[in-house]
């Protein structure tokens, strides 16, 4: 069994990951037959979160450059890399919040105590 405390800072190092696999797909929007990755979260034998990486395989836009020849371009889609940007800060702040309000507790629990 995990703390809630234990999970929680495993989800944030998840969402870590995942935001560095984002930030790196976007970074790369721009090179040629660049291959997209994915963060997929899943829970692990221990009750925590368990990462693991997949690779898109599909095919970028295809341009043909001014000597006839064509070129791949990456398969970043921008969009649904923003958009899971914006659901891994909202996940980092919930698991970073359970945090503080299990310190907080505690705290409460001890002034009590004294």
């Amino acid at each position: 069994m995990v703390s809630s405390i234990n999970s929680s800072a495993q989800a944030l190092k998840a969402f870590g990951t995942a935001t560095a696999v984002t930030a790196n797909n976007v970074a790369n929007i721009e090179s040629e037959n660049f291959k997209s990755s994915r963060t997929v979260m899943n829970e692990g034998s221990d009750g925590g979160v368990k990462v693991s990486l997949s690779r898109n395989t599909s095919q970028g836009p295809l341009v043909t450059k001014s000597d006839g020849t064509t070129k791949e371009l990456s398969n970043t889609d921008l969009a649904t890399e923003f958009t899971s940007m914006i659901n891994f800060g909202s996940a980092y702040s919930a698991n970073t919040k359970v945090i503080q309000t299990q310190n907080d507790m505690k705290g409460t629990i001890i002034n009590m105590m004294a």
